[in-house]
């Protein structure tokens, strides 16, 4: 028998695939890219070897650089692949295979990275080039592969070189501009063409809520009833024929004395009908966003479960810009609506949705494979993917639902000068929000009144507001503010979000973006050397140019020459010095204060790990009597609970920069000393000392002492924040600086418990801590990476192994009411352990909480 040998990129692809092709093919997964550039690290030591036998760096530097990216932007953009570390038995294999078999089918994604991905492994692994053929399918099931391996294709080579001219400028940037942030601003840094744009939307975001001034303005309601006791809250929107909007308490109470006098008369009551249709079916930004919004996802977890979803053949491909659905898909949908729901939540006919403008590729939305299944009880797929597939689902099937009926209610009211306004939408018929229940502040009955009929107050609510910036970035929002900007595809938004936070240029706090000193120094420093390289505009223009690539409406290396050619210009004149029109360094800012151990002044320094004094002295030439002296800054930020709260900030309270008026940066020395900095630092150097006693956090005022050696512990700045380390090199133990200002708990010592054996390997379980509390892990990790939740029962049989600060759980009840056994489980949001049960894998609903040191059941 003929044999045909299927390549995909995942092992759980393979496995799914599998089940809908026959023995005559072979199916195996590449896990990922098989090729790619050279990395770095893997030749450093080739750099070095050259550095020493054949180079000399001032005139062969472009040599060097060359041959560190692996591309050769001066010869016709020659690329030099390598097998990706650690793929080397995968591609031996796939060769062995190749050889044995008639044909080859790659079925990589549909992306572009996909369709890269499946050059690389023909060009790997070589041979009779007709023996391939590309397959691709939006869907993972029985009919959508069957489809595909009916019409094989061929590998689109416009596709590749797009992805190739993406990951090219990629490179030069990352590579070439690099080395030069490391000499004028710090080390460790890095530009990227995109992700760049992205730090940018976020800085700009901060500078307009730090610059910003709330203004105090009043709003009035007032509650009115009608002579049959019918109650109606109103607003009061005009006063002499303009808008109504007192700055001040005086204005308030002025305007409630002469509108109590006056006489509430309906003037007007309109009623109107109108259709509300359901928004489209998820592409891959509007998944990210309704995952943020509705489930708390970040959008990296979003894609990570997606991808399981799409691999285990629950949904369709995971990473497009398309609304389109195909009709198959359509027809199912509206065969269930109507079994389901009922006639009346069927339209007539079927909600076509149209794309935006510049929409990628011609894929499916991501919608279910299968219509019929609404939940997924599979064990292999966590919570989290299930309710994801949940929101997928009920997206897809609103979309084919009829329209919701309202009726929207306008009444108007005049009382003297005074004009008074209600708005409501009363539902006539709940259509799509039978499924997606997305309308708030919706009522279902409402009263009517006629016109030139008198109303009476209840009421006046007088209310104070003060004006708001725009709201920060969360991760929906940022890829939202990026699909608009059309910076990015649905490919990368992932790798944007996770990039710009992982390189500490921007952090997360409480689900919202906040830009990092660095990341504000950086973004000024490219707006000036680099304008076009973080140019919203430039940005969109260059993804709509790699889009004609793909469509082979331009030729790929005309692009990247056209954009080297410019970009090198910007980066000449970027090294320059400063005097001559190049990148402005990153220096440090003298201070009054002195420095504790030399006696000179200490100054203000900007690194990657966040803003610091630094000793002057450290600048010595020579380098033996060179002062390390450092002082930690903290942020007033990093411990302020009401930082978003601008109602009640003022002019007056803004600290303002004397040498440019900005606002200044606020961050603790000590007990005694606060330091505020202008925004502009290092361009501007003002800066201003407050001398006092302030309320600082816990941690500023407490001496720390290490639990394991009991040797005293320094406060550090990391990329994950501010935490505590041990003086004992040989301990090195740590402890986190919680968001309150307080120090985390030490850390609970892995507990072995030999008695207790794995089940899928011959290791036995230790008790760790993690960031979702106690856990039992195979004691072999990372061989065996098997872990689970301990059983209260086991914690209460081996009570005397427990530390005192978990004993309390070996206490807890063994079984709930109806004799299951209960096992430890942790609250992320209020840090606490908590007791739950289960039956055959699923929750019970039984819960037992500890407090008043007691235990105390509580039943759902």
């Amino acid at each position: 028998m003929q044999k045909s040998l299927v390549i995909v990129e995942s092992p759980a692809k393979a496995k799914t695939i599998n089940q809908y092709l026959g023995c005559e093919y072979i199916v195996k997964s590449s896990i990922g890219h098989v090729r790619d550039l050279i990395k770095s690290k893997s030749q450093n030591k080739e750099n070095k070897k050259c550095l020493k036998e054949n180079f000399n760096l001032k005139t062969d530097e472009k040599t060097i650089l060359i041959k560190k990216m692996g591309i050769d932007p001066y010869q016709n953009w020659k690329a030099e692949y390598h097998i990706v570390p650690g793929k080397e038995k995968i591609i031996s294999e796939l060769k062995m295979i190749a050889n044995q078999v008639d044909h080859i089918y790659l079925a990589t994604d549909l992306d572009r990275e996909g369709e890269a991905i499946a050059w690389h492994l023909k060009e790997v692994i070589g041979g009779d080039a007709s023996k391939f053929s590309r397959v691709i399918f939006n869907e993972i099931t029985k009919h959508s592969i069957k489809q595909a391996f009916e019409n094989p294709g061929h590998i689109n080579m416009h596709r590749v070189h797009a992805q190739q001219a993406r990951r090219f400028m990629d490179r030069i940037v990352g590579y070439m501009i690099s080395p030069l942030l490391w000499k004028k601003i710090s080390r460790g840094l890095s530009a990227g063409r995109v992700q760049s744009v992205a730090v940018r939307i976020i800085v700009d975001r901060e500078n307009i809520i730090k610059n910003f001034i709330p203004e105090e303005y009043w709003k009035l309601n007032i509650s009115l009833f009608s002579k049959d006791q019918k109650k109606i809250n109103m607003d009061v929107t005009h006063y002499q024929n303009k808008i109504f909007r007192p700055i001040n308490k005086t204005q308030m109470y002025f305007a409630i004395e002469k509108i109590k006098k006056s006489l509430f008369t309906v003037k007007n009551y309109e009623e109107k009908i109108f259709y509300k249709k359901a928004s489209a079916p998820f592409i891959t930004s509007t998944l990210q966003q309704s995952a943020s919004l509705h489930l708390g996802f970040s959008v990296k977890k979003t894609m990570f479960l997606a991808q399981k979803l799409y691999e285990e053949g629950y949904i369709t491909y995971m990473r497009t810009d398309s609304n389109y659905l195909s009709q198959h898909s359509i027809k199912k949908a509206r065969i269930y609506i109507k079994s389901h729901y009922g006639s009346d939540y069927l339209p007539k006919e079927p909600n076509l949705y149209s794309n935006k403008k510049h929409s990628q590729e011609a894929h499916e939305a991501i919608r279910p494979s299968d219509i019929e299944i609404k939940r997924i009880n599979s064990d292999h797929l966590s919570s989290s993917a299930k309710k994801l597939y949940q929101l997928i689902w009920n997206q897809f099937i609103a979309s084919q639902m009829q329209s919701v009926k309202y009726k929207s209610i306008t009444i108007t009211v005049v009382a003297d000068m005074f004009k008074l306004q209600k708005n409501e939408r009363v539902v006539l018929f709940d259509g799509w929000t039978r499924v997606l229940i997305e309308e708030k502040n919706i009522i279902s009955e409402f009263p009517i009144l006629k016109i030139g009929s008198l109303l009476f107050i209840d009421e006046v609510i007088p209310s104070q507001k003060f004006t708001k910036p725009q709201p920060r970035f969360s991760e929906g929002s940022l890829v939202r503010e990026l699909e608009k900007k059309s910076i990015g595809r649905p490919s990368t938004y992932s790798v944007i979000t996770s990039k710009i936070q992982d390189r500490g240029y921007v952090k997360i706090k409480k689900n919202k973006f906040y830009a990092e000193k660095m990341g504000e120094i950086l973004t000024v420093r490219l707006k000036k050397s680099f304008s076009n390289l973080i140019d919203y505009n430039f940005t969109a223009h260059m993804e709509k140019k790699l889009d004609k690539v793909a469509e082979n409406k331009i030729e790929w290396k005309n692009l990247l020459n056209s954009f080297f050619k410019n970009f090198s210009k910007q980066l000449e004149k970027a090294k320059k010095s400063p005097e001559e029109g190049g990148m402005e360094l990153n220096n440090i800012v003298p201070t009054s204060i002195n420095c504790s151990v030399c006696g000179k002044k200490m100054g203000i320094k900007t690194a990657v790990t966040g803003v610091f004094l630094s000793c002057l002295g450290y600048n010595n030439t020579e380098i033996k009597n060179r002062c390390k002296q450092t002082i930690n800054l903290i942020s007033l930020n990093d411990f302020n609970k009401e930082e978003d709260n601008t109602r009640q900030i003022s002019l007056k309270s803004i600290n303002r920069c004397k040498k440019c008026n900005m606002s200044m940066d606020s961050y603790f020395i000590n007990q005694k000393l606060k330091l505020h900095i202008c925004i502009n630092n290092p361009s501007c150097i003002g800066y201003t000392l407050e001398k006092g006693v302030f309320k600082n956090p816990v941690y500023l005022s407490e001496i720390i002492q290490c639990e394991k050696c009991h040797t005293k512990m320094i406060m550090k700045t990391g990329p994950f924040g501010k935490f505590f380390i041990c003086i004992n090199k040989k301990c090195k133990n740590t402890r986190k600086i919680l968001p309150n200002g307080e120090i985390s708990d030490p850390k609970l010592e892995p507990i072995s418990f030999p008695q207790l054996r794995c089940k899928k390997s011959d290791a036995w379980f230790i008790l760790r801590e993690g960031i979702a509390g106690i856990f039992f892990a195979a004691n072999t990790f990372p061989k065996s990476r098997e872990t689970r939740s301990p059983f209260v029962e086991e914690l209460a049989r081996f009570q005397h192994l427990l530390p005192e600060k978990i004993h309390y759980l070996s206490s807890g009840p063994i079984i709930d009411d109806n004799g299951n056994k209960t096992i430890v489980c942790f609250n992320r949001n209020k840090k606490t352990h908590y007791i739950t049960s289960k039956k055959k894998g699923k929750f019970t609903g039984w819960l037992a909480i500890f407090t008043n040191k007691k235990w105390c059941v509580i039943k759902k």
